[in-house]
């Protein structure tokens, strides 16, 4: 069977929604605004492809890597479940619990990781693993990088069009779903550590 016969146009939708939502670039946007800020400028070509081989190889050595270290699938997602907790709390309260000291770049960090391709979009590559066809998956993940290269390239224009309150909107709503869906990856993933 070649990979042609794989590509399935509805689950490569699916899988794009979900990533989408998961990574949140639009949410992020207030993120990659006070970064600019701060350091001036952003390689959105670096943060882009780093953040996309970091997504492709864990979909790949992901499951293997965990297991090396003696970790399980469930564990690592009750995990990322907690970090996307801490997010969202930021986003939804405006306080900050993730500080950087003295950044002089931002491209790998905090961009690449853990905010594009963070704890959760890891989680989440790997339970989509078990249902998709990895072409799939990886037609997804090539449309979420290349959304968040125009994200990256026309935040400083999207912060003008909807101005601090608008992005502010944004940045709450956001959190709302992030939190949601950390609820929801807790309470999956919670029950399977104690079976």
């Amino acid at each position: 069977m070649n990979f042609t016969e794989l590509i399935n146009w509805r689950d490569i939708f699916t899988v794009s929604m979900i990533l989408f939502a998961v990574i949140d670039i639009i949410g992020s946007i207030p993120i990659i605004v006070d970064l600019r800020s701060k350091i001036g400028h952003i390689q959105s070509e670096k943060a882009t492809i780093v953040a996309a081989i970091i997504m492709i190889a864990f979909l790949f050595l992901g499951e293997e890597i965990l297991k090396l270290i003696g970790i399980d699938a469930n564990s690592f997602a009750v995990a990322g479940s907690f970090v996307l907790f801490f997010l969202a709390l930021e986003m939804i309260l405006g306080i900050r619990l993730y500080k950087e000291d003295n950044p002089t770049t931002a491209s790998i960090v905090p961009i690449a990781f853990p905010l594009i391709a963070g704890a959760g979009t890891m989680t989440t590559l790997l339970s989509l693993r078990s249902e998709y066809a990895k072409i799939n998956i990886i037609i997804a993940i090539i449309i979420n990088v290349i959304v968040v290269y125009i994200v990256l390239k026309l935040s400083g224009k999207i912060e003008k069009i909807l101005g601090p309150n608008g992005l502010g909107i944004i940045r709450k709503i956001f959190g709302i779903i992030l939190l949601a869906i950390s609820v929801k990856l807790f309470g999956a993933n919670v029950k399977q550590l104690f079976i």
